[in-house]
């Protein structure tokens, strides 16, 4: 069998293993760990919505150089 590996996090170019911290700092890290991956799924989500902003004032500017209305059939709703 494999021998496991002890989880090591660094913090300030230290390393620390999983032992050596207390349950505050553990907490602590898994906040920062949760707080992480909502960045970055915030961040995701963001591109498409600025992705879907940008279509729209496309359509809006591509309309008005046409001299036509956005014909509802086109507006995603």
């Amino acid at each position: 069998m494999a021998e496991k590996k002890p989880f090591v996090i660094t913090i300030n170019d230290k390393d620390y293993e999983e032992s050596q911290l207390n349950d505050q700092q553990k907490v602590l890290i898994n906040h920062i760990s949760d707080l992480d991956r909502k960045i970055g799924s915030t961040r995701f989500n963001l591109d498409q919505l600025q992705v879907g902003r940008d279509a729209f004032v496309n359509m809006l500017t591509s309309s008005l150089e046409d001299g036509n209305r956005v014909k509802e059939e086109e507006i995603i709703q």
